[in-house]
């Protein structure tokens, strides 16, 4: 995706709230594949998930060039239509800055309950944001936080920073246990200007540092297949031999495992980042340089939906003692392996 700014700023953190309770999982973007996760976790009637007033919810994300927002958009009408009390109400996505601002703007003019928008760069959907939260519609803001906390009611997202962090662990552990003194460890990133691929950046260089190992070369990859060849390629050209590489994204992941495919290079060991069932079956099978990926999940749209609905009826989450549904979620950065990603491939997303 080449991808606007923001994307998450990855898989499994993801929660589906119901019941009050945080339930991970993921979707697939196949029309042919099973219902999303987000419907898969319908949970009891009962707690959250008793019937309230009547609420619409707008919804605005950029297109669908890629899986993981493609799942987003998935599960986000998927966790509406499990309740009678909303109607939902999404706008045409894109990926045009201009064009987002404008299906808002609508969106505030049809006086919807509550809105729930993942901005296409947050800084620059700032105002709009604004402009809702002022006409008294509560903005429930997904993954690419506005800049202003007076830009929406309540924030739900991965943890950037965390995923670096499970990354670099599962590098430097493995390091450690093959006896490796001073890896070749290569970084291949989403869009290096975003907040949230310096974040994932940081962290994966605070745990790498944990064990005396440091990154050899980074470079992004744009969040595409066709970049992520691209890249994958100049760095396996530039370093004759690498120890490790970690890949932000399994979207982009497709091409550079296809480039180290391509250059037969077999020396080195692969974690991705976002969990999509691509990455998984990878894993699963044994004979891939892939050994793990870290989740990043967009089943927070369906999570971000339910608080939605929450917010909109004036209640809060009926398994914490506040009245209000919290102001921000932060969704757990997950490892997945051989060792358990049987449990984790149904919930995977296509890229």
């Amino acid at each position: 995706m080449t991808r606007n700014p923001g994307r998450r700023g990855f898989i499994f953190g993801g929660a589906v709230i119901g019941a009050g309770a945080l339930v991970t999982a993921c979707t697939s973007n196949e029309p042919a594949v099973r219902p999303s996760a987000a419907a898969a976790a319908a949970t009891p009637a009962g707690g959250d998930d008793q019937p309230g007033k009547q609420v619409t919810i707008g919804f605005s994300a950029p297109a669908a060039d890629h899986g993981w927002i493609a799942a987003i958009a998935k599960n986000a009408q998927s966790a509406a239509g499990q309740h009678a009390d909303v109607t939902f109400k999404p706008v045409e996505p894109t990926n045009d800055i201009n064009q987002q601002i404008s299906a808002v703007e609508s969106l505030i003019q049809q006086k919807v309950d509550v809105l729930v928008l993942l901005p296409n760069d947050g800084e620059q959907l700032n105002q709009v944001a604004r402009q809702a939260m002022d006409a008294g519609i509560p903005v429930l803001n997904l993954d690419r936080v506005f800049p202003d906390k007076l830009s929406y009611r309540s924030w739900i997202g991965g943890d950037n920073y965390g995923m670096g962090v499970a990354a670099g662990h599962y590098i430097g552990k493995r390091l450690k246990d093959k006896g490796v003194a001073s890896p070749v460890i290569v970084e291949i990133q989403g869009i290096a200007t975003l907040p949230l691929t310096q974040d994932r950046s940081a962290g994966f260089a605070d745990a790498l540092k944990t064990y005396g190992f440091g990154v050899t070369a980074k470079q992004d990859a744009k969040f595409t297949v066709e970049t992520g060849t691209q890249v994958a390629a100049n760095l396996l050209q530039a370093h004759k031999k690498i120890d490790a590489l970690w890949n932000h994204d399994d979207d982009q992941g497709i091409g550079v495992l296809a480039a180290i495919k391509e250059a037969g290079r077999s020396e080195l060991f692969m974690v991705g980042g976002a969990g999509s069932a691509n990455a998984m079956r990878e894993i699963q099978s044994g004979s891939s340089v892939l050994e793990a990926t870290v989740t990043y999940s967009p089943t927070m749209a369906a999570s971000a939906i339910k608080l939605a609905r929450l917010i909109a009826q004036g209640r809060g989450m009926s398994d914490l003692v506040e009245n209000q549904v919290p102001q921000s979620i932060t969704l757990a950065s997950e490892t997945v392996t051989k060792d358990n990603v049987a449990a984790y491939l149904p919930l995977g997303f296509e890229s």
